[in-house]
């Protein structure tokens, strides 16, 4: 049906140019509100009507007229019909609608993929600092990012992943210095651990258990190997720089196995450190003192970052020398933009939200030739944890949140995923861990995924063997029926419900999209046996739920999440 639009829609530039010029390249169908009114709607008549000065439904019946007589709609048009003010509501004919059915099964894994656009995109994720495991907010981080990545490539660009973390400065420090005071024999709760919360040396100390088996391992001499480093502890504890090496190492290991838990790769894991090391931030800076877009006062460095939209003006060198946190993350998307990445995407906690402006701010001051709006964000709340109808937010592991890797061993890789993506990144989001193991129709990732497992019994009933290549040139005429003719409408909004979802950076697109699907093809069992004794309607019926299944495991590949043949 992707080719019987793209007919369509020419034949509609076609008229609409006869009628203005200029106009045809605003050619476009909508769906209709109501789908008893239709399968497209069209409201160009009412558009033109103004500048026209004509009334717009007598433009409309003009423009129903001429359609009617061009050649596509001809072919794969029933009726045109006028409402309202001059809206055209568009009825295909049965074989336009039985179109996209030959394309799934013909495209397979490639339905719904544009063609490579010959641009890069740069996605920065998770970006944790290698000071503890993940939680369930990277795991969010995780799944967004992941899914975005996936979406974008399903549009031709090519897509790089990238996860960036601090190896250096404060946070590096507490680590060291936690793992040091667990190697020398102390713990939480003794005289030399801090534990009032008011205390600000007890933000100098980190509390979980986790920190114990790096000192151990530590003590042991251990080799560790993450995806970016490998080093060997010493066992010295007086050593405070090789504990602060193997701590890093130790905990980008853990890193690693969440990572790997949940069946994520990352192209390349940046440093911090490597831009100091490279001198990036000194000539950040250096550029935009020479660019006259700082000042001096009260000992401190400024950015005039309200000339850029900023509410107020931001420290870049504090008094004792040391820069902001958001001066290498100017210098770091420079770096972006002279890697060749002219779009790039960063998933970050909604606490990071004033980064934002002052980020954009040293971006335009440096005067680089990177375009305003640069970089995109996306940003996302946290995750309440709830099992057993209470809420979790203690765990042994970390010491003062659940990890990612709890919830994966809690339920299931492809659950996480899912239910993670299942809402807007800014909106808040609970997840119910019961809900996430039940295996019933309230459950979104086993209701889409028993639908693909059910059209898979569907097929191996027909032949245990089963090859949808058979089906690739059965008559499709008898897909007639109502819930025949919804689906395939459904499988047809494939293609553009993953160019808009990767447009507006919305996985969660993808999750309602394939719920709907789901539903659809029940709707459809229920109606019309599948495996009837007449041969030519078996094969039609069989190619209809093939090509859902299909669309089903794209749709379900994006998100990153399995798609069972059995359950």
């Amino acid at each position: 049906m992707l080719s019987v639009k793209q007919e369509l829609l020419a034949a509609l530039a076609g008229e609409l140019e006869k009628l203005s010029p200029g106009a045809g390249s605003r050619a476009a169908f909508e769906s209709p509100k109501v789908a008893a009114h239709g399968d497209l709607a069209c409201t160009a008549a009412m558009q033109l009507a103004k500048p026209l000065k004509q009334n717009p439904r007598a433009l409309g019946e003009s423009l129903k007229a001429a359609l009617e007589a061009t050649p596509a709609f001809a072919q794969w048009v029933d009726a045109i019909e006028i409402a309202g003010p001059g809206f055209l509501n568009i009825r295909l004919k049965n074989a336009a609608k039985q179109q996209v059915v030959r394309e799934v099964l013909a495209e397979g894994a490639g339905f719904g993929r544009q063609p490579d656009r010959g641009e890069k995109v740069l996605v920065e994720f998770v970006s944790a600092n290698p000071t503890g495991p993940l939680h369930v907010g990277h795991g969010r981080q995780a799944a967004i990012g992941d899914a975005i990545s996936n979406l974008y490539a399903t549009q031709g660009w090519q897509v790089h992943r990238e996860f960036y973390y601090n190896d250096a400065g404060v946070q590096i420090d507490t680590l060291t210095k936690s793992t040091q005071l667990r190697a020398k024999g102390f713990k939480p709760g003794d005289s030399c651990w801090p534990t009032d919360a008011d205390n600000p040396l007890a933000k100098n100390f980190y509390n979980g258990d986790y920190i114990q088996d790096i000192a151990n391992a530590f003590l042991a001499r251990a080799t560790v190997k993450a995806d970016d480093r490998e080093f060997t502890a010493n066992g010295d504890v007086a050593d405070y720089d090789n504990i602060r090496q193997f701590a890093v190492a130790y905990l980008r290991n853990e890193q690693d196995k969440d990572l790997q838990a949940f069946n994520l790769r990352f192209d390349e894991y940046y440093l911090e450190s490597s831009l100091y090391a490279n001198g990036h931030v000194e000539a950040t800076v250096a550029r935009l003192v020479a660019n006259g877009k700082t000042y001096e006062q009260d000992g401190a460095l400024w950015l005039r970052s309200t000339d850029y939209g900023d509410d107020k003006d931001r420290v870049m060198r504090k008094q004792d020398g040391s820069y902001t946190y958001f001066v290498p993350d100017v210098a770091y998307h420079i770096q972006k933009f002279r890697r060749g990445f002219t779009k790039v995407v960063n998933i970050q906690g909604t606490d990071h939200h004033g980064t934002i402006a002052r980020v954009r701010a040293g971006l335009q001051a440096a005067d680089v030739g990177i375009p305003q709006g640069y970089p995109d964000y996306v940003l996302h709340t946290m995750v309440r944890v709830v099992r057993g109808g209470d809420e979790v937010k203690i765990s042994k592991r970390a010491g003062s949140y659940v990890t990612l890797r709890d919830l994966i061993e809690w339920t299931s890789k492809d659950a996480v995923r899912f239910f993670l993506l299942s809402r807007k990144p800014d909106t808040e989001y609970t997840f119910d861990v019961d809900l996430a193991v039940a295996q019933n129709n309230d459950n979104p990732v086993y209701y889409v995924q028993y639908a693909h497992a059910r059209i898979c019994s569907v097929l191996r009933g027909w032949r245990e063997d089963y090859d949808t290549a058979a089906l690739k040139g059965v008559d499709l005429s008898p897909l007639d029926g109502p819930q025949a003719q919804a689906l395939m409408l459904l499988l047809a909004k494939y293609p553009e419900m993953l160019t808009a979802a990767a447009a507006g950076n919305a996985p969660h697109d993808v999750t309602f999209y394939l719920r709907d699907l789901a539903a659809a093809y029940h709707s459809y069992y229920d109606a019309e046996r599948i495996l009837v004794d007449e041969e030519a309607v078996k094969r039609a019926r069989l190619a209809l739920v093939a090509a859902t299944a299909q669309v089903l495991h794209n749709g379900l590949a994006v998100l990153g999440v399995s798609a069972p043949a059995r359950m």
